[in-house]
């Protein structure tokens, strides 16, 4: 049978609500920590209260599941925030065991990453790109490729097209490695409990990406987790 389900998350964020309003409504502002969408405040299933509240509800798919997601942003002395966030819904009977708990893993990363562009980037324009390697699995090879990373340690990759990405380990869990650079927030996936291939992100702040910039992760993906013949 299908599931109801609540993922509830909080986190602290040097930012004015306005600021963060700005971070989870706008197109601009999603792609600097999340993916490029575009949210009408006036669509069905979108309740706006700027910049107090946001709730975006998606249609039921043929399966009967269905997803909302909910901010609650509350003012904090210094001009800071707290932002309040609930992912909740219906799960169909296709959807494993594994889901709210790699569902879960991945909002942490994605609102520290959040935290992060507040922090170290605020208001400079974003641009975004996404990698997948070429086929499940890879995770342990991709973490030796970055040098076993611990929180704050350097690493430096070498891609393809010659150009270098020299951060500073900023995110780390058991299916997250998160990177700051002087103008980029990269972020690994591992997607294997899912059953998908291990990903990159990359958010680069101020000049946009080049238009190969995907190309290039997927070459280092490739080579980086395919095992050796």
């Amino acid at each position: 049978m299908g599931r109801e389900f609540a993922l509830r998350k909080q986190i602290e964020l040097p930012a004015t609500p306005e600021e963060v309003w700005r971070a989870i409504s706008t197109t601009d502002g999603l792609t600097a920590w999340f993916m490029p969408m575009e949210i009408d405040p006036d669509a069905a299933g979108v309740e706006a209260d700027p910049p107090r509240r946001l709730l975006v509800r998606t249609p039921a798919a043929e399966d009967g599941s269905t997803q909302a997601f909910e901010y609650l942003i509350e003012a904090r002395d210094g001009g800071s925030c707290l932002l309040r966030f609930v992912h909740s819904g219906f799960l169909g009977d296709d959807w494993g065991d594994e889901y709210e708990g790699m569902t879960g893993s991945g909002w942490d990363m994605y609102l520290d990453t959040l935290a992060a562009y507040l922090r170290h980037f605020r208001g400079k324009p974003a641009s975004y790109v996404e990698a997948a390697g070429p086929g499940a699995g890879g995770w342990e090879r991709l973490l030796r490729a970055l040098g076993a990373p611990t929180l704050g340690a350097p690493v430096t990759i070498e891609l393809p097209d010659g150009s270098k990405v020299d951060g500073t380990v900023d995110y780390r869990s058991a299916n997250f490695v998160g990177l700051r650079t002087a103008d980029t927030l990269v972020r690994f996936h591992d997607r294997t409990p899912l059953g998908l291939p291990v990903a990159v992100s990359e958010h680069r702040y101020g000049a946009p990406q080049p238009p190969e910039r995907a190309e290039t992760w997927l070459s280092w993906l490739a080579a980086t987790l395919d095992p050796p013949a």
